[in-house]
């Protein structure tokens, strides 16, 4: 079975090391790891190493459901690169470039057999937007 690669990015108008912090901290990944204003992230920890655990809690706001985003880290190079394995066995690596004081992140991943890829990209990219939006009014 080839497994579907599906990639998300954007440009944010901050450093590097700044867009890296926003994405990495706790506190800052439960004001932004969600698609739309209907979902919250009421918790998230995150022990970036190699071999650590990122956890975050994902609610409907409604409280009517809810699941745990769960993934160890096989690769951690800080400010530049993320990989890491979700529990189901697939992966994502995270990438950070910085180029004039614009850092593009881009997010590659295995994608799921129960949604179709597409659905999947709009679901990762409006959370990645989410990010940006975030990132950049705290710069």
């Amino acid at each position: 079975m080839n497994t579907v690669k599906i990639t998300v990015e954007a440009p944010i108008q901050a450093g590097i090391q700044q867009v890296w912090d926003m994405y990495t901290g706790v506190e800052h990944i439960t004001q932004w790891n969600f698609a739309n204003e209907d979902w919250i992230c009421p918790s998230a920890s995150n022990d970036l190493q190699q071999g650590g655990k990122y956890t975050a809690r994902m609610e409907a706001r409604d409280g009517s459901m809810g699941f745990d985003f769960e993934a160890i880290y096989e690769e951690v190079v800080s400010p530049e690169r993320i990989r890491y394995a979700m529990t189901d066995g697939r992966t994502a690596q995270i990438h950070f470039t910085e180029t004039d004081g614009t850092t593009h992140v881009q997010i590659t991943f295995d994608a799921e057999t129960q949604n179709q890829p597409e659905l999947q990209q709009q679901g990762w990219q409006a959370i990645l937007n989410n990010f940006k939006k975030y990132a950049e009014s705290k710069h």
